[in-house]
């Protein structure tokens, strides 16, 4: 007869508790590192408010400024699929921050930041500054850089090789 009672894991403190108990423990990497994305989210989403911006669209502006590039290019940058990022592009561009292009042939679309995105940029700089000083006073400096360190090997590692 199976059992009602939790399965039984062993935490990093070495003590038995029930599976699933206590969230923030949980074994589950995905769990954690999502939670972990929302709360960060949550404080950018916050602080970029005035600039009518959220975390996401001030991502996609600052990396599209650095030059134009197809859509496929740019969504592997970020590691996004197309169809998402295409999606994510859609209130940019209606609002006139960003403008989408015919690329080398009929089938690639190419992406470019506008003047009026420049400026929203600009506008929203000192806002994400002021939320990403808010997180390293929180962490601290040594914590923020380990945090860095730890998520760029993670990223690396699970990307694997460039083709």
């Amino acid at each position: 007869m199976p059992s009602s009672a939790p399965s039984k894991h062993r935490s990093s403190a070495g003590d038995d508790r029930p599976r699933g108990s206590d969230p923030a423990t949980s074994p589950c990497t995905c769990f954690r590192v999502r939670k972990l994305t929302r709360l960060m989210s949550q404080r950018y989403d916050q602080a970029l408010a005035p600039a009518q911006l959220n975390l996401n669209q001030y991502s996609i502006l600052r990396r599209a400024s650095a030059a134009p590039r197809s859509i496929g290019e740019f969504a592997r940058e970020l590691g996004m699929d197309r169809s998402t990022l295409s999606r994510d592009l859609k209130p940019l561009v209606a609002a006139g921050w960003v403008a989408t292009a015919a690329g080398e042939d009929a089938r690639q679309r190419r992406i470019q930041v506008t003047p009026a995105g420049k400026r929203a940029i600009a506008r929203a700089i000192p806002l994400w500054q002021a939320a990403q000083d808010a997180i390293e006073r929180e962490l601290g400096r040594d914590g923020l850089l380990a945090l860095h360190a730890q998520l760029d090997l993670a990223i690396a590692q699970l990307q694997g090789p460039r083709a």
